[in-house]
């Protein structure tokens, strides 16, 4: 179940070590945490609830619930934060663990204080760009993270960021972009970070505790920085625990990160720009994605995200919502149905597909606890990216940016005003997508279903079929070749403005979310088409053949699966199958690892070429633009399942403590608002992730019921973010277990 070969991604073996689980004997790979391990030999299922019996998996794979643990060596652990080690003895959590026996227990070790100007935690964009705008100011700043290297959610992208390319990376990947940030913080003196580190808690006497290793550290800044990031929302629906159903985020760690293969068909449940991206990065590890549903009309992420997946054959169900899943142990089929207006499910459209992995991506809520913490102690305190509001990395970039001066600032250090255009730039790029000014619609919607304006300036942006005829004309004399535009909607997004080395492209206003115009020269370089993050630029060549031009096209999803000569599927912006047509050539534009793929289309159809669909008809047979609905008469149905098949007690709220939907809207109605006393009553917040994980569904039921939330009362904040061996505060270095 291991990923042997990447489009995107280098793939190296590493060193093989040997585990047990359950008493039987596997392999892994050194450095690796537990739960990965266990994937790459097929097993999903970790252990059973000891309260039901319920079999247990991964959701976040991030350390922010508890649903994978484990007993490793003896010890309560976390599976998705804790590397396996030669040798190790894995067990399922089948029942409460007991106490390891410890006989002449050394003596306490000493707890150091360090003392930096500015202690950040979490190294993501947010952090890393904070920290390296203090550490050009010579501000003394501790950098931490939980993970073994800096980049947060960035190590984990393998497509290519939107947003502007001269001030937050546009036009690079992800795991790029890490890279590049950890290289700047290496070369500044005054930022020390400090990895596989955990900041556990902040205390009344303005101390901060981290988990350095298995060394425990207080840390006494001047001022703290929350740059924590986002943890995974749930949704409350039947089989929503079972193993196979994860977040989109987990999933991404296990694929990009570890090269993992946890699937071999999935569906996904949410239409933002996680899940569509988590989609895309499913179909470049070689998973079937079944398809993606939204409950809204219209899919809340980036439209061309959107559109690269119906590009490649994953059908896109708005106003569709789920049912349930169902398994024996373990995830095996899900039913969706469509919604109406006030998005109850429609009797009589349920649809059910065999799959063996749901992806959840409804959504993030920031990791904040320790800036609330220090706030609350009287610390001086900053929050930045994921942590403080939920938007795009291009964004907390920024935001790291512009409160790394504000923190600089109060220390009195000489930094000069904030850029103004700044906060301008964070203010677009946090924004939601804009209209859509015009499509390619299929035959399946009219224009007006779709919202399509009428479309402007045909000359420069092709808006039909016209045999090519428009094309030759630009800024008023005959073009051979240029690029064709298919992004249709208002997102900041310039990166094929800087790429072309004629500074042919422009945007059609002064502003970052405007589209794109082709107006001058063109020397066929296909720069601009490698380097779209949307892969929504197509190269038509009219130079040889007129009447059969050379279309090329960016492809990034398995550099073996095309040669030339090969009959492939060609597409519209949208997915409409176009034809089949040969490949004449395919050239490796290797600075961003993309393919361009070169195809003679008949000069009618040429403007209108896309992508190549990947996935055939033992998917989907066709799809149209959201709104609207998706056929399925190439895919044998299964079994349909009905609201009547799925029982109440299904729909789990707390996965700790197994308190379902049913319990906390019991407490509610009887008047419980305070969330401490629903704790008590229920036990819902009362397992080892604290209620991070059911708190906001909660809250959510509180809502539904007519409850406003500045009537409800918030738990109360542990004194710990995160679990840790308590024989660790006193720094005890022997005798607690996982390699001492």
């Amino acid at each position: 179940m291991r990923i042997t070969k990447h489009p995107i991604l280098p793939v190296e073996t590493g060193e093989e070590i040997t585990f047990f689980f359950n008493g039987k004997l596997f392999k892994a790979r050194r450095g690796e945490v537990i739960s990965s391990a266990l994937f790459a030999n097929g097993i999903a299922v970790f252990g059973h609830h000891s309260k039901d019996k319920s079999p247990q998996g991964i959701f976040c794979a991030n350390g922010q619930c508890s649903q994978c643990s484990v007993i490793a060596d003896g010890l309560p652990v976390k599976s998705c934060v804790t590397a396996v080690n030669e040798g190790m003895r894995v067990e399922s959590l089948e029942k409460l663990p007991s106490l390891p026996e410890l006989e002449n227990l050394p003596a306490a070790g000493e707890v150091n204080v360090v003392k930096p100007d500015v202690f950040i935690v979490g190294a993501g964009p947010a952090g890393m760009m904070a920290a390296i705008e203090l550490g050009k100011l010579g501000a003394k700043v501790l950098l931490v993270d939980d993970k073994h290297r800096p980049g947060g959610k960035l190590v984990l992208q393998t497509h290519k960021f939107f947003g502007s390319s001269a001030d937050c990376y546009a036009g690079m990947r992800g795991i790029g972009i890490a890279s590049e940030l950890e290289k700047e913080i290496g070369n500044i003196p005054s930022v020390e970070t400090w990895l596989n580190s955990v900041a556990i808690g902040v205390f009344s006497d303005k101390k901060a505790g981290v988990l350095k290793g298995k060394e425990y550290v207080l840390v006494e800044p001047k001022t703290v920085l929350v740059a924590a990031g986002a943890r995974e929302r749930s949704l409350v629906f039947p089989g929503n625990t079972l193993p196979g159903v994860y977040g989109a985020g987990a999933f991404q760690t296990l694929v990009n990160r570890d090269l993992v293969k946890p699937s071999r068909r999935l569906f996904i449940i949410g239409g933002g720009n996680v899940g569509l991206i988590a989609g895309y990065h499913a179909l470049q590890a070689g998973i079937e994605v079944v398809g993606l549903i939204e409950v809204l009309p219209q899919v809340g992420g980036y439209k061309v995200h959107a559109d690269k997946l119906q590009r490649l054959g994953v059908p896109i169900y708005c106003s569709h919502a789920v049912i349930g899943v169902e398994g024996n142990g373990k995830a095996e089929s899900i039913t969706i149905a469509e919604v109406t207006d006030n998005f109850k499910p429609k009797p009589g459209t349920e649809k059910t597909f065999a799959v063996d992995t749901v992806l959840v991506a409804v959504g993030l809520n920031p990791i904040d606890e320790l800036y609330r913490q220090a706030v609350s102690f009287g610390m001086k305190a900053f929050v930045a990216g994921d942590a403080e509001e939920i938007a795009e990395a291009s964004a907390a970039i920024f935001s790291g940016k512009i409160t790394g001066l504000k923190i600089a600032a109060s220390l009195g250090l000489n930094c000069g005003a904030i850029n103004p255009q700044w906060e301008e730039k964070m203010k677009v790029l946090k924004a939601k997508p804009g209209k859509i000014s015009n499509q390619c619609v299929t035959t399946h919607v009219t224009p007006a279903q779709a919202g399509v304006q009428p479309a402007d300036n045909l000359d420069s942006r092709f808006r039909g079929n016209d045999g090519g005829e428009q094309l030759h004309k630009s800024a008023g004399r005959k073009a051979n070749v240029r690029p064709i535009f298919h992004c249709f909607q208002e997102i900041p997004c310039d990166p094929c403005v800087s790429a072309c080395p004629k500074h042919s492209i422009r945007l059609t206003e002064d502003q970052l979310t405007a589209l794109p115009r082709f107006e001058g020269e063109c020397t066929g370089c296909a720069k601009c088409v490698a380097t779209c993050p949307g892969l929504a630029i197509t190269l038509v060549d009219y130079r040889k053949d007129k009447d059969n031009p050379l279309v090329t096209i960016a492809f990034e999803i398995g550099n073996d699966l095309l040669a030339p000569g090969q009959e492939v599927t060609i597409v519209s912006a949208t997915g409409e199958t176009l034809g089949q047509f040969p490949v004449a050539a395919i050239r490796d534009f290797k600075i961003n690892r993309t393919l361009l793929v070169s195809l003679k289309i008949p000069a009618a159809l040429a403007p209108q070429v896309a992508g190549i669909r990947l996935q055939g008809n033992g998917v989907r047979s066709s799809f149209v633009t959201c709104p609207g609905q998706v056929t399925n008469e190439d895919l044998t149905p299964l079994p349909q399942m009905t609201n009547e098949d799925l029982t109440p007690s299904q729909n789990i709220v707390c996965r700790c403590e197994r308190v379902t939907a049913e319990k906390i809207k019991e407490a509610v109605k009887s008047g419980v608002t305070d969330f401490n006393q629903l704790k008590a009553i229920t036990r819902a917040g009362m397992g080892a992730c604290g209620g991070r994980t059911c708190e906001p569904l909660i809250l959510g039921m509180y809502k539904s019921e007519g409850i406003p939330l500045n009537k409800t009362t918030l738990s109360t904040l542990r004194p710990f973010v995160m679990e840790v061996p308590l024989g660790q505060f006193a720094n005890i270095k022997k005798g607690l277990g996982i390699g001492d």
